[in-house]
């Protein structure tokens, strides 16, 4: 297969991924796929039963991937390095996803409250059909958060795309005591991690 330029396709949606990406000056594409858990989704981000929580985000990492590496083949676009990933929140073993809408990010905030919980994110890479995947893990502890505050946050429009029903880089970081780990990775894209699979895909950042 021809050789590539410095420009990845990124499989993903999120726009915390882009910014992440133009922090460390590399230059990508986006590759929009079909998400969601409906019949016309790319990648169905439902979880298996019984399936751990770091089994379940490397998963879907890789299909992600695998689907994005799919579409560059069929749409036949310059083959490029595709890069993807997904983030959980993961406390007392159970993922939890995107809330769907209020009471759900209420109840899910409330379990966090006051506890230390974990961030998981994989990132998956595929070059020439040959895929490399990492997954990074974080904790982040809440302080306990009262109802008002609570329900002032699920008022905003901030919980709603996120995994775990809050974003560490917004209004939420009013409730972070402590985070162990990868600030970016808990953004939605470990930015070490990250580069290192590029790196091995032969993209050059420094």
């Amino acid at each position: 297969m021809a050789g590539t330029d410095q420009k990845i396709y990124l499989a993903s949606k999120s726009p915390r991924r882009r910014e992440l990406l133009r922090q460390i000056g590399l230059e990508f594409e986006m590759l929009v796929l079909r998400e969601g858990s409906g019949r016309d989704a790319a990648v169905s981000e439902v979880a298996h039963e019984g399936e751990a929580p770091e089994n379940y985000v490397v998963r879907i990492a890789r299909e992600k991937a695998q689907s994005g590496w799919n579409a560059v083949l069929a749409r036949r676009l310059f083959p490029r390095p595709v890069l993807a990933a997904d983030t959980t929140v993961t406390i007392d073993g159970h993922i939890l996803g995107k809330p769907a809408n209020t009471e759900e990010a209420i109840s899910m905030l409330k379990l966090l409250s006051g506890r230390t919980h974990q961030v998981m994110t994989a990132v998956a890479v595929i070059k020439d059909d040959k895929l490399d995947e990492i997954m990074q893990r974080s904790e982040v502890r809440f302080a306990m958060i009262d109802d008002a505050a609570l329900r002032a946050y699920c008022a905003l429009h901030e919980p709603y795309d996120k995994a775990g029903s809050y974003a560490v880089q917004g209004y939420a970081a009013q409730f972070i005591e402590h985070i162990a780990g990868s600030y970016s990775g808990i953004m939605g894209l470990p930015l070490f991690e990250t580069t290192q699979l590029l790196k091995r895909a032969g993209i050059k950042l420094l």
